[in-house]
């Protein structure tokens, strides 16, 4: 029993370390992104604290860029794996939910991208962890979530909930105090014309599991709470779906705020499909094989299109509806700057401007630059993917 523990662990652990490798190359094929370039140079955030320290210690690239968003997801897949100790009866069936969580779409997506959703999972499954060893919650670390993201206000209402289910009257007014501090101190975005995003929503929860496993993770969550299987992660999850859906309902969420809280569910929906599997006799099983393959391969073409991207772009006649377009581009034409000899530029495109600074091209008035055509141009720069060009950029030098 022990051997075959042992292996399963080399299994996880393993599989975990060769997919932070390939995940690490593979943020060394992105550019940084406005928003990203944004937390990096100007704002005042976790995300430009973590950046910061990141690349002065290993230079700044983006691999460095993005190596504390790859921690953080390496850790998160341990401490999924470490929380399902007791709660699967087999080995296997935590290996399976592990694998599962660590391939999620959304979660690998996460662990590339210079955003706090990885930080907001790791968090969350730490406090998961602390609970379920502890069997109390624990007000510092509560508190401390309060400053790390605004998305925090999600859990604390979960907790909120949780507790009363528990009638546990300290944490509730804990738990209650904090969720509205977090608002205070966040705001809450309810402003512009009211319309509906509950498809859109659906699209994007659909993306971030895959299609078919987002159609278990709903049913899931409502058949476990209509057999009051409640535990916290479904409190969590649950009220990170339902809140999602309903604002939904009246504007554009921003899905890095939830997708943190529904990811983690992962091991309720493994146990519970594997529990209605093992209760069938064999002859009434396929139904479930076949959606478990159904769901394998769909769960394996969205880990593909996630990680190997840059191909899609030869069958798009626009390359700008590319899903990771606005993370492309810069670093190469960086690179063909530099070939140049232009390291100073300026430009009417501020985006592209401060995109640029951080592969060392700095705004200067030597040159002009422009993702658009214009007159008389000394360079004509085509940034080309697997012979498709994507963009193409002018350079006019300054006559003074």
């Amino acid at each position: 029993m022990i051997n075959t523990t042992n292996q399963y662990n080399k299994t996880v652990y393993i599989t975990l370390a060769i997919t932070t490798i390939v995940l690490i190359f593979v943020s060394n094929t992105l550019s940084i992104s406005y928003k990203e370039a944004l937390n990096f140079f100007e704002n005042n955030s976790l995300l430009s604290l973590l950046t910061n320290i990141s690349t002065t210690i290993f230079g700044q690239n983006d691999i460095a860029l993005r190596l504390p968003f790859l921690t953080f997801y390496f850790l998160s897949v341990i401490l999924i794996y470490i929380n399902t100790r007791t709660y699967f009866k087999y080995q296997s069936d935590r290996v399976v939910s592990t694998i599962i969580f660590m391939f999620l779409p959304g979660v690998l997506s996460a662990s590339l991208l210079v955003n706090s959703a990885i930080v907001v999972t790791f968090c969350t499954l730490f406090y998961i962890y602390y609970y379920q060893k502890m069997q109390r919650h624990n007000y510092v670390f509560l508190i401390a979530f309060l400053f790390v993201d605004n998305s925090f206000a999600i859990f604390f209402l979960a907790i909120f909930f949780y507790s009363l289910n528990k009638r546990d009257n300290a944490i509730i007014f804990i738990s209650l105090i904090l969720f509205g501090l977090s608002m205070g101190i966040y705001g809450f975005e309810s402003g512009g014309k009211p319309k509906g995003f509950f498809v859109d929503t659906f699209a994007i929860y659909a993306s971030i599991f895959s299609p078919f496993l987002f159609l278990y993770f709903f049913y899931s969550m409502y058949r476990l709470g209509v057999k009051n299987q409640r535990t916290l992660i479904w409190y969590i999850s649950a009220t990170a779906l339902v809140f999602s859906i309903i604002f939904s309902f009246r504007q554009k969420i921003y899905i890095e705020d939830y997708a943190p809280y529904v990811v983690i569910a992962i091991p309720l929906m493994v146990k519970l499909f594997f529990h209605s599997y093992r209760v069938r006799l064999k002859e009434f099983r396929k139904k479930h094989y076949y959606f478990a393959l159904l769901v394998f391969l769909t769960l394996l073409l969205n880990i593909f299109i996630t990680i190997f991207n840059k191909p899609l772009y030869m069958f798009l006649e626009n390359p700008k509806k590319h899903f990771v377009y606005k993370y492309h581009v810069v670093k190469e034409l960086s690179s063909k700057l530099n070939d140049l000899n232009i390291n100073h530029i300026k430009s009417e495109d501020e985006e592209l401007i401060l995109r640029l600074r951080f592969y060392k091209i700095y705004q200067g008035n030597s040159y002009i630059i422009s993702l658009e055509k214009i007159k008389n141009y000394n360079f004509k720069i085509p940034i080309k993917y697997y012979g498709v060009e994507i963009a193409t950029a002018y350079v006019a030098k300054v006559n003074e």
